[in-house]
């Protein structure tokens, strides 16, 4: 089923036509509470919900800030939101204070929707609310007024048609994580939804008979645009390194799963626990893994010893702005690339996906504004990582100076002409056009003398047996003469506790550097027990705060 080229599209359509053709299949289930709903009650409570919104005031346009946990009505609210036209504002309720009031604070939400604890928040820091004049609370309302869920809940019968919107539509605006400088509201239309549900589609070969386990809830609204049955697990979904294996386990082998899409930081915690008490999960066909690249050992932990034969485990590769822009297979990865990966040469994240383009341009720190400016790299040469597609957002909401930094346009229309979208990564294409990635461009290590990028120095560390992850800064305040220092953070039964042990995996470290051409320059090894990560994936790292703390490492 494919709405896109129709002139009018409003997303919620999707609830309808699932209604029609499977209304009485279980759409969601949420695993913390049992609660369940099939496609044909998940369209009318959404569809109620629209009339309940309409009949306090939230009209199309109207920016409405959404926090509500992942249970049974955060799907139907979010597209009630979308059947009237107005747009749901989703930030990451696990990022810091300041960062969240500051994406609030620069949306202006006209309504707000959350939990008591959002609303006790709103109340506390009310001058970054002070634009919100529609309040609904989600659970017990308490002093502080406004509409709650049951007035909310409008089930008299009528029609509660979707607003007459077009692809071009704003439909919801997603805040990035912020993991490489402060959060940006990222404007999604109704279009580039459809096109990210064709493209995952397409590419993972799904349909109305697989069963979805989303670790990031908000995946389900593209397997349920898909007419796949979603069971939300029991989680935490801020830290999802944290999870319960056995919560995840009994969920997919309870709720036949055949599709999950989850962190890297997820997966590693339940497939250790699976190999560990020999479980495998013979319903799961495919595992999607993204947010960080992915270590060779987890694909082959999860494909030889958990996922059934002719199972896969896969890679795409994106941002919030543009999901997804290419892909890549854990079968392929083993076989092909893992090695060249281990050496020093970076992620190979595949191949684009159908409709996306791509090319390396020269690294630039500043403004590109027009494609003709972009020095275009060859194969093999690495460079900065531009995107185009019908999935990648035009616009970052009210930030212009960050619009001009990240857009490249081909024309003068930047309304709407052809764009590329500087996706902020570093990487190289080799002769069969596949994309391989070597870290963030801010990340990079600028010592004077070489460009250093972080994963595929950090790869060399990696294969030291007692490491689990490390992570490449740049000491020092000057960006273009920095110190190269290596962060480790061993396995938690490895930390070096004494001056020995730590003088000896020292020198190991610095014996693997000496031996790759990518990393001989590194003279300085440091060790930390663990790193600070992003709150929506657990996976990608913090250089910035390290970067900070190694350099008062160094000058000491």
């Amino acid at each position: 089923m494919q709405f896109l080229n129709t002139e009018s599209f409003n997303y919620s359509d999707y609830l309808d036509h699932w209604a029609e053709k499977q209304g009485d299949r279980t759409a969601v289930t949420v695993r913390a509470t049992g609660e369940s709903i099939t496609f044909a009650a998940l369209a009318n409570r959404t569809c109620a919900y629209a009339r309940g919104f309409r009949r306090i005031g939230v009209e199309p346009g109207m920016r409405t800030v959404l926090m509500v946990r992942p249970g049974i009505d955060f799907l139907p609210l979010t597209f009630a939101l979308f059947r009237i036209g107005a747009v749901p504002v989703l930030i990451d309720p696990g990022m810091s204070r300041s960062n969240l009031l500051g994406c609030v604070s620069q949306v202006r939400p006209a309504a707000f929707v959350g939990i008591p604890l959002a609303h006790l928040v709103r109340l506390v820091f009310r001058r970054y609310f002070r634009t919100v004049r529609i309040n609904v609370t989600i659970g017990r309302k308490f002093l502080w007024g406004g509409y709650d869920l049951g007035d909310l809940f409008v089930d008299n019968g009528s029609d509660s048609p979707a607003a007459t919107t077009t692809t071009q539509d704003l439909a919801a605006i997603i805040f990035t994580t912020g993991s490489t400088g402060l959060p940006k509201g990222v404007m999604y239309t109704h279009g580039m939804f459809d096109a990210q549900r064709s493209i995952l589609q397409e590419i993972f070969d799904v349909t109305a008979d697989d069963i979805d386990m989303p670790g990031f809830t908000l995946f389900a609204l593209f397997t349920l645009a898909m007419g796949m049955p979603v069971a939300i697990p029991e989680m935490n979904p801020t830290r999802p390194a944290d999870v319960e294996p056995q919560k995840i386990i009994s969920t997919v082998n309870d709720s036949k799963i055949t599709f999950s899409f989850g962190s890297p930081a997820l997966w590693n915690t339940v497939s250790a626990h699976c190999v560990e008490q020999g479980i495998r999960l013979p319903g799961l066909r495919r595992v999607i893994m993204a947010g960080a690249p992915v270590a060779a050992y987890l694909h082959e932990r999860l494909l030889r010893h958990i996922l059934p034969e002719g199972a896969d485990t896969y890679t795409p590769y994106g941002a919030t702005e543009c999901l997804p822009v290419t892909m890549n297979r854990g079968t392929k990865i083993l076989a092909d690339t893992a090695d060249l990966t281990a050496a020093g040469s970076g992620v190979c994240v595949g191949l684009p996906v159908p409709g996306v383009r791509l090319q390396i341009m020269r690294i630039s720190d500043g403004i590109v504004p027009w494609l003709q400016d972009a020095e275009i790299l060859p194969p093999g040469e690495v460079g900065e990582i531009i995107v185009q597609g019908p999935n990648v957002s035009r616009l970052y909401f009210d930030l212009p100076e960050q619009t001009a930094l990240h857009k490249i346009y081909e024309t003068d229309d930047r309304a709407n002409g052809l764009f590329w979208h500087r996706i902020g990564d570093v990487g190289y294409l080799d002769d069969a056009g596949q994309l391989w990635f070597c870290g963030r461009s801010v990340h990079r290590v600028e010592t004077g003398v070489e460009s250093m990028y972080t994963v595929c120095c950090e790869a060399i560390f990696n294969n030291h047996t007692n490491v689990f992850r490390s992570a490449l800064v740049g000491a020092g305040n000057e960006r273009y003469r920095q110190i190269p220092v290596i962060i480790i953070e061993p396995h938690p039964d490895h930390f070096p506790v004494t001056d020995e042990s730590r003088n000896r995996f020292t020198r190991e470290l610095l014996e693997l550097g000496q031996a790759s051409d990518v990393t001989r320059s590194i003279r300085h090894v440091l060790f930390n027990k663990s790193f600070p990560v992003d709150i929506r994936h657990n996976a990608k790292i913090f250089r910035e705060q390290l970067a900070i703390w190694a350099t008062e490492k160094v000058r000491r």
